[in-house]
């Protein structure tokens, strides 16, 4: 099995890239929504991410991941007590996808031939500690949007049919990609996604070149692609790692507080959940940067990401939502 291009050698989409390294040191940001033209990395980056990150630990033969024995749901069958090693699970949930899909269902097959009633885990259950990846996520079906409203609240999985009652630990980072031309995302799903990044095609032709040289070098020499970016990989998992242990004990000052929400203010953003998402995503930049005190530098950097898909949209305004962003971090933190 071919391993997924390297984080490191994807050509530019730094804000891309930036926003997917920050909610791997902090998943508690709520997820990567990527919106762009087609065939510009969003899903092979949150591959590469996925790859690039130590394994987790897992009981072997949980549905749901559970890093001990004692966190595996009561309905679960578990044969083993053994703790063993596996990738991040990447799980994409498709269009298509029925809710008992989604959620999980009646094991149809046991409760024919065996005469029992027990639950099949649904994709929701496999990306628990993991990705939740959804390609053109603003074409998905409202019901489906409905549930992952639910779950991305709770941070569990409810499930109650056919006399089944079944709750499990549903914990994941939620990346979801799209194209804005092709309709918009319901404000509620889009107020869950903590972080918001538009990717474009690189226009300049030395950088279209410097694709094209790279995707030849990993699909015609695979083994040498992979070696040759494998220390890059490494350095930037190295850093997501050390940035995960210096992220509670990075120092935030009132006046850093007052700034969030005076930039919330001043942008009209909606509810709370703007300061909040700027507070977080600050701090894991600045333990990234290896930086032990958060300020302004770090909120100017990362409040377009933050902040953009959750203004008021006002249709007089002709400039771009990262733009109005820019323009009132500029008046509101000089």
């Amino acid at each position: 099995m071919t391993s997924p291009f390297p984080f490191s050698a994807i050509v530019g989409q730094t804000a891309m890239k930036q926003a997917m390294i920050l909610t791997a040191i902090d998943p508690g940001i709520g997820g990567v929504l990527v919106f762009g033209d087609r065939g510009t990395g969003k899903s092979t980056a949150v591959r590469a991410l996925a790859a690039l990150l130590p394994p987790i630990t897992a009981v072997e033969g949980c549905p749901v991941n559970s890093a001990r024995i004692e966190d595996c749901p009561e309905w679960t069958e578990i044969g083993s007590k053994k703790v063993v090693s596996r990738p991040t699970p990447v799980i994409d949930l498709p269009l298509g996808a029925t809710e008992d899909r989604v959620v999980g269902a009646l094991d149809i097959e046991r409760a024919l031939t065996r005469g029992e009633k027990a639950f099949e885990p649904g994709l929701l259950a496999r990306a628990n500690r993991g990705y939740l990846y959804i390609d053109e996520v603003n074409l998905l079906e409202d019901h489906i949007v409905d549930l992952l409203l639910d779950v991305a609240q709770s941070g569990e999985n409810v499930v109650e049919r056919e006399g089944l009652s079944i709750r499990h630990p549903a914990r994941f980072v939620l990346v979801g990609s799209g194209n804005p031309e092709e309709g918009e995302l319901r404000p509620q799903l889009l107020d869950r996604f903590g972080l918001s990044v538009e990717v474009r095609s690189p226009t300049d032709i030395e950088e279209r070149i410097e694709v094209i040289r790279r995707r030849d070098g990993f699909e015609s020499d695979n083994a040498a692609f992979m070696k040759r970016w494998r220390s890059a990989d490494t350095k930037i998992r190295n850093r997501i790692l050390a940035a995960r242990k210096a992220l509670p004990q990075i120092v935030t000052s009132d006046a850093i507080l007052r700034d969030c929400a005076e930039l919330c203010v001043a942008l009209g953003s909606d509810g709370l959940r703007g300061e909040l998402t700027l507070l977080r995503t600050a701090r894991a930049l600045a333990a990234y940067l290896e930086d032990t005190t958060l300020t302004r530098d770090h909120l100017r950097d990362i409040a377009p990401s933050a902040l953009s898909h959750r203004l008021r949209r006002d249709p007089l305004d002709e400039a771009g939502s990262a733009t109005r962003v820019a323009r009132t971090v500029a008046d509101v933190l000089g």
